[in-house]
């Protein structure tokens, strides 16, 4: 299936990559481009293998499998790489260095952090506002195998796109909405806030790919809530709408969601953008976040919809959203992701016991330099030496070029990996 990360350019084309290499200089070197080799007297590009990691694999799968065929080959090639790195990892540095990747290296550029600065000062110059990541979009939709509230020749599409993209697998719509694995429509979503007290007055910035069903789906939620804005209606330069791939409207989607007061994904599954978010607010001072619990209410819609009554409604609403956590520290329990929720192991302690969960200084980089320069870190010396994780392990370096980080967030279209279908 097609993502923007097939596009060697996608990388350079939203991320600071001067800034990501150098945050991540005592983690891995990275090059932007395979280095040539001498062989046999000539000069030769080295071709690297295609390797496809197992889904959620432990870190000696990397450290054998994939160094192994590192050293047969000179460079390797993981594709896909999204969810291929086991989620609970026993070494705390391993998942403090996704934290970092994430939320320290991975900026996007200039341009677009101040695009992104500016919208949200418009969007606060007139008070609070709360982000939706609205999911109701067509490969989110094929992928849930959610097709029965759409007309025969919607289903035809979704069932077609469902075929060429995804494995294989019988489902049934009435069993799939009754567990909660069917995207909530924008009128549900509309009717989720309603029923938390949100009136007509608040203020609400969509983050969302084209809608699937259009106009008819979002009718219902735009009357409840008429106060919508999107990165096209507020952009004050006209840059995203002359992006014809999307790729900087997506960035600003997300920090605009990151920044908002409110952030509430409608769907959280297997969505790159919606759990790296949820991760990224929580760790940047317990932003809060309305996560519904599609399971608990689905049966409350569906009682809605047979009998048509609307008593009780709102009250079994909130009596559902009560187990719903707003965005504060909570252990993290299966099957929640560790890109949602990376507490305790990367949140450090202003008056820690033990030393390694103590707070760094705020210029830690700037400290590591002068040690460098002092000599205080030898070259064959790293500051994660017993880090394996990433392909720092696999050769010193990794190309930009085919850069495939384990939490990168998919701008373009939200990747849905299809060993999960």
């Amino acid at each position: 299936m097609r993502s923007f990360w097939h596009d060697d350019s996608g990388f350079h084309g939203v991320y600071d990559v001067e800034h990501f290499i150098k945050s991540l200089r005592y983690d891995v070197q990275i090059v932007e481009s395979i280095p040539e080799i001498w062989k046999n007297g000539k000069t030769k590009k080295i071709k690297a293998f295609q390797m496809r990691p197992p889904r959620d694999a432990p870190i000696s799968w990397y450290t054998t499998d994939a160094l192994n065929k590192m050293k047969e080959h000179g460079a390797i090639y993981l594709t896909p790489f999204s969810h291929r790195l086991a989620e609970e990892i026993d070494n705390p540095e391993d998942q403090r260095l996704r934290c970092r990747v994430n939320y320290h290296a991975l900026r996007f550029k200039p341009h677009i952090m101040e695009l992104s600065n500016s919208i949200v000062n418009r969007l606060r110059a007139q008070g609070h506002f709360m982000a939706i990541h609205l999911r109701f979009e067509m490969d989110m939709l094929a992928f849930a195998g959610c097709f029965d509230i759409f007309t025969p020749e919607e289903q035809k599409i979704l069932k077609k796109y469902r075929e060429e993209n995804f494995a294989p697998k019988k489902l049934i719509y009435s069993e799939r909405r009754a567990i909660g694995k069917c995207p909530l429509t924008p009128e549900e979503v509309g009717l989720i806030l309603r029923s938390m007290g949100f009136d007509n007055s608040t203020r609400i910035y969509l983050a969302a790919g084209e809608l699937f069903g259009g106009e008819r789906f979002m009718k219902p939620f735009r009357s409840l809530f008429p106060r919508l804005e999107n990165h096209n209606t507020v952009d004050p330069t006209g840059e995203i709408a002359k992006n014809t791939r999307g790729l900087v409207g997506s960035a600003v989607d997300y920090m605009v969601c990151l920044l908002a007061d409110i952030f509430m994904p409608t769907y959280d599954g297997p969505s790159n953008f919606a759990n790296n978010l949820l991760g990224h607010r929580l760790y940047y001072g317990f932003r809060t976040n309305i996560q519904p619990d599609r399971k608990a209410l689905a049966p409350i819609f569906i009682e809605r919809e047979k009998k048509g009554h609307t008593a009780g409604f709102e009250e079994a609403v909130r009596r559902a959203m009560l187990n719903t956590n707003f965005g504060g520290p909570h252990k993290r329990v299966s099957p929640e992701s560790f890109y949602t929720n990376s507490w305790p192991e990367c949140f450090c302690q202003m008056s820690a016991a033990n030393p390694a969960d103590k707070c760094p200084p705020n210029n830690v980089l700037e400290t590591l330099d002068s040690q460098s320069t002092a000599g205080g870190i030898g070259d064959s010396e790293s500051l994660t030496s017993n880090s394996t994780f990433s392909l720092i392990s696999f050769g010193g370096a990794i190309t930009l070029k085919k850069l495939r980080t384990a939490a990168a967030v998919s701008l373009d279209m939200d990747h849905i990996d299809t060993d999960s279908s």
